[in-house]
């Protein structure tokens, strides 16, 4: 029950605009819950538990708790997981959010067990305090995001975004993308002016003419540039070097490793047949999402799918995007992302073969 309604407690304040809550407060008041809760949650000891997954003490879940966003929405579709891990006695809840952030939100307050976002949700709630480790990474796809303006727009090149409104979801891959495409060509963060919006929030705003561009992600983008008369001034083509990770709440991540080993396995499978199917994957998630099929197929068609094992080469890109926030003043602290990492042997305990 107390889980719940921190799920609608967190659900209700997405739809605030986050310009008037720094995502750091936001954590703040989540651990607040979590501590508030303490005594009734199952997961009331998260924040304390040291990263192992050689737990022998640890019992199966009867459930993992799986938050996705829209983007990720063919893996409930399919409902691949449910089918593999039935035969087990683990049942499957999903829990849909507007954004990483978000996601990451509920994850620390023992919401949820698993999910995938972006490279800088996790740098953002590391830096709060949450208890998260990295399970698996996201091939990046820079061409499924973007900066967009409005068709009329007197925005031509990257340089006219000085002194504009520039609306994104704070702490998201998009408010990363936006980073580095203005360091590219020679802006500071200082020289636009970050609205902090969720997508829907963003999308609404624009349409409105009430920002001048909006740093945002498939399959968002794609509506955009065919329902609401949307420009795109720049994508991530050739900046994103990275893509995104799939997390697990500390203790999740310490006593399931079966789990996750089997939740790992069925996504890599779906990838490689997403990759072979482009044009099933459109047809599949064109109704559910409630966008035409053209721009279901732009959207997936901008899409790398795969999955890829935690390597040092992502390490040092992470923590070059924390270093990177905390040099903005965006991130209260300097943290060290391989505090939030597991050995190489522990992920080879369920990270599945290429």
């Amino acid at each position: 029950m107390i889980q719940r309604l921190i799920v609608h407690f967190l659900k209700w304040k997405s739809r605030i605009s986050v310009a008037s809550i720094p995502l750091v407060g936001a954590f703040i008041i989540a651990l607040c819950l979590s501590f508030l809760f303490a005594a009734c949650t199952a997961n009331n000891d998260s924040n304390t538990t040291p990263v192992s997954v050689n737990n022998p003490t640890a019992n199966k879940a009867s459930v993992i708790r799986i938050g996705y966003q829209k983007s990720a929405i063919l893996l409930k579709s399919k409902g691949l997981l449910e089918k593999r891990l039935q035969p087990e006695g683990v049942s499957v809840e999903w829990i849909e959010f507007p954004a990483g952030p978000q996601l990451l939100e509920a994850m620390n307050v023992g919401s949820i067990d698993f999910g995938n976002v972006g490279e800088s949700p996790p740098i953002f709630a590391q830096a709060a305090g949450a208890a998260i480790t990295y399970v698996a990474g996201i091939s990046p796809s820079p061409a499924g995001s973007a900066i967009l303006v409005l068709k009329d727009s007197a925005i031509k090149r990257v340089n006219d975004l000085k002194g504009k409104k520039v609306a994104f979801q704070k702490g998201s891959s998009a408010h990363y993308m936006l980073v580095q495409i203005l360091e590219k060509y020679g802006l500071q963060y200082s020289d636009i002016k970050p609205t902090y919006l969720t997508p829907a929030d963003a999308r609404a705003a624009f349409v409105r003419g009430s920002i001048d561009a909006w740093a945002i992600w498939d399959p968002f983008y794609a509506a955009a540039e065919q329902s609401v008369n949307a420009r795109k001034l720049i994508d991530g083509t050739g900046i994103n070097k990275q893509g995104g990770y799939y997390l697990a709440s500390q203790n999740f991540a310490a006593q399931q490793t079966e789990i996750i080993k089997a939740v790992l396995e069925e996504i890599q499978k779906l990838e490689i047949w997403s990759t072979q199917n482009r044009e099933e994957v459109a047809a599949t998630l064109s109704p559910i999402l409630g966008i035409d099929l053209e721009t279901m197929r732009k959207s997936t068609n901008r899409r790398t799918f795969g999955i890829t094992p935690i390597t040092q080469e992502l390490i040092t890109l992470q923590q070059e995007v924390a270093n990177k926030f905390y040099k903005l003043n965006l991130i209260p602290k300097q943290i060290d992302v391989r505090e939030a990492m597991l050995t190489p042997e522990q992920y080879a305990a369920f990270s599945p073969k290429s």
